[in-house]
């Protein structure tokens, strides 16, 4: 659930790259998504194994107010976490971000993930992580056979990230319900993120930022999974 479409590009961009050093740059940045998606699994796991995710969701849901603190804190630890992961420094400040941003949406995932497995069922989380792979790699496949700069998309994503930030805060000051709606809007704002990360994969990021691509790749893959997982709860 980032919002940050913004990145710093200098030289060595992987579209002008040798062909072996931009291979290695998009088996890199995978590879990095993989792992994020895994420690986020593994993470979540041992909370609800252990009975952390009963604190914390019970904590996190006490009312509205205690909610809206969360997501600020929530904007804040993701700033930080970009401006770690694309530091031109340090690699180790890198991976500090990509660990941070896993973290903290291990942590903001586990009320809804709460409320799916003991209200909807937990193969409703398993039939959402199975609609958004998929749908992950169609958005994929489309960059990656159609070879197009989704760059376009970039002030659209930070325009409707605004207004889709502003109806979630409006919502929780004022005690309305967003619904559906809005929720299969957030699945086609995630899908369109995650062209354009894919898109900056290939023309835009440099072939040493691939914790950078990974961590803005997790951070859509995240979003979407988030509001298709909410979609198979309200209906279950």
């Amino acid at each position: 659930m980032d919002t940050t479409y913004t990145t710093t590009f200098g030289n060595n961009m992987a579209a002008n790259a040798l062909p072996e050093e931009r291979a290695s740059f998009i088996r890199r940045t995978y590879l990095h998504l993989a792992g994020a998606v895994l420690v986020f699994i593994l993470l979540e796991a041992y909370l609800f194994v252990s009975g952390g995710a009963a604190a914390i969701a019970q904590t996190m849901l006490g009312g509205s107010f205690s909610w809206f603190i969360v997501l600020a804190l929530f904007m804040g630890v993701s700033f930080l976490a970009n401006w770690w992961a694309n530091s031109q420094t340090s690699r180790a400040m890198q991976y500090m971000g990509l660990a941070l941003y896993v973290v903290a949406e291990t942590i903001i995932f586990v009320p809804l993930l709460y409320i799916s497995t003991y209200y909807a069922g937990a193969d409703v989380i398993v039939k959402a992580g199975i609609v958004t792979l998929g749908l992950f790699l169609g958005l994929t496949s489309v960059v990656f056979l159609t070879r197009r700069d989704f760059s376009f998309l970039g002030p659209i994503l930070m325009v409707g990230g605004f207004v889709a930030l502003g109806f979630i805060a409006s919502g929780l000051i004022f005690g309305f319900s967003l619904g559906s709606v809005f929720a299969f809007v957030m699945v086609a704002f995630a899908g369109a993120a995650i062209l354009y990360d894919t898109s900056n994969i290939l023309h835009r990021y440099r072939t040493d930022q691939h914790v950078a691509a990974s961590l803005s790749l997790f951070a859509s893959v995240a979003l979407l999974f988030w509001y298709i997982l909410s979609i198979f709860s309200s209906r279950d």
